[in-house]
């Protein structure tokens, strides 16, 4: 990498075999009128050695172990950031210009250039070198992200529900700048026996670490339903991968775990420290009796007690996680989850996609709180197919 000595000095370093070519270098150099530290490499072995700690390399095409172009091409290989100007003969002007093409900033003809001229290519090269560096930089940081955004998209569930009379919804907003995954996650899943089963989580805290353990207790949480394990299996495998994935860093997560039977009208809900379902057809209410065990990964794993209950007709089911309600209010209180009750029952349900709901609620809450929410916020609605 290209490196300055002194604030306002420019190191140059002169890659000419031929002592009068270079002592003319050396008489425009001092008649440029700017701060330039001249270094002189005789080969091009020599430049490779001491080019990475140039602002700028001088190149002659005609070097003793490196002809035409190869000189410039083992300089760029050496220093890949540092700008080249290429010296060439009053012949050589072709050359010249196929050294732009080969990655060369500029190119002097010998003998038509002074002082302030050549002061001017060392700057103007040191300058686009910069700018063709930036602007790589910033495509790989743009690819870099392309790839972790489809990364994060393909580590959120696809929820394909239906056959056992259940839909879903979901909104997902993680609380990290430019993040598109948290430690928040949701899961849904059509078992064989006609029940559903679904998940909502979240892992304390929010960043990288958080999402990837996030990810994990998910992942979790799916293959061991598929598997056909029970809710209080499924739960403390979720347990056990908790505490093999957080090392020493003490993470738990809160779990809300449902088991819905829509023909038969019925669901079971457990809860591991986690707020219970909110009602929101035909009334909107927290679904209350339900009594919550510790966290996942607190203490030694208690089993959550499962609250049996009706579906009503009509019925209409929101998961949520902390950071929808943990938001302020106009008067900088908390929302709490009877404000976000609230701002759920103002919502026009009738015609209104789930989506819309979802979209509508997130809406009020952000407007509520005067921007984004600090913390990851994942939603899950669960209703009647048809």
């Amino acid at each position: 990498m290209a490196v300055v000595a002194r604030p306002g000095l420019i190191r140059v370093l002169l890659v000419e075999d031929d002592d009068g070519d270079a002592l003319l270098v050396e008489a425009l150099v001092e008649d440029s009128g700017e701060r330039v530290e001249l270094l002189r490499a005789v080969t091009a072995a020599d430049a490779v050695r001491r080019a990475a700690g140039a602002d700028c390399v001088l190149v002659d095409l005609g070097l003793p172990d490196a002809h035409g172009l190869e000189a410039l091409e083992v300089v760029r290989a050496a220093a890949p950031e540092v700008a080249i100007v290429v010296l060439t003969g009053l012949g050589d002007r072709e050359r010249g210009i196929d050294a732009l093409a080969t990655g060369a900033q500029d190119y002097l003809v010998k003998g038509e250039v002074d002082g302030p001229a050549l002061a001017r290519a060392i700057r103007y090269a040191i300058e686009r070198r910069r700018a063709e560096v930036d602007a790589r930089r910033l495509l790989l940081a743009e690819q870099r992200q392309a790839e972790n955004d489809r990364l994060a998209r393909g580590l959120l569930p696809h929820l394909a529900l239906g056959i056992n009379g259940v839909v879903a919804a979901t909104r997902y907003r993680p609380g990290g700048v430019d993040a598109l995954l948290g430690g928040d996650f949701f899961d849904a899943v059509d078992r064989p026996d006609g029940t559903v089963r679904a998940v909502i989580g979240d892992v304390c805290g929010h960043g990288p670490d958080e999402a990837a353990v996030g990810v994990a207790l998910r992942i979790a949480w799916r293959a061991l339903v598929l598997a056909g394990a029970s809710p209080d299996e499924v739960l403390r495998g979720v347990d056990a991968v908790l505490r093999d994935e957080r090392g020493e860093a003490g993470t738990f997560a809160t779990v809300c775990d449902v088991t819905l039977d829509a023909t038969a009208g019925r669901m079971a809900v457990r809860l591991h420290g986690h707020p219970p379902p909110l009602l929101l057809s035909p009334t909107t209410a927290w679904l209350e009796g339900a009594v919550p065990s510790l966290p996942l990964g607190c203490f030694d794993h208690m089993p959550a007690a499962s609250l049996d209950a009706p579906l009503p007709p009509g019925w209409q089911l929101l998961l949520v996680t902390d950071g929808s309600y943990e938001g302020r209010t106009e008067g900088d209180l908390r929302l709490g989850m009877d404000g976000l009750a609230a701002l759920a029952e103002g919502i026009p349900a009738d015609g209104s996609t789930p989506e819309a709901v979802l979209d509508e609620l997130l809406r009020r809450v952000t407007a509520l709180h005067g921007g984004a929410l600090e913390d990851d916020t994942a939603l899950l609605w669960l209703g009647p197919a048809g």
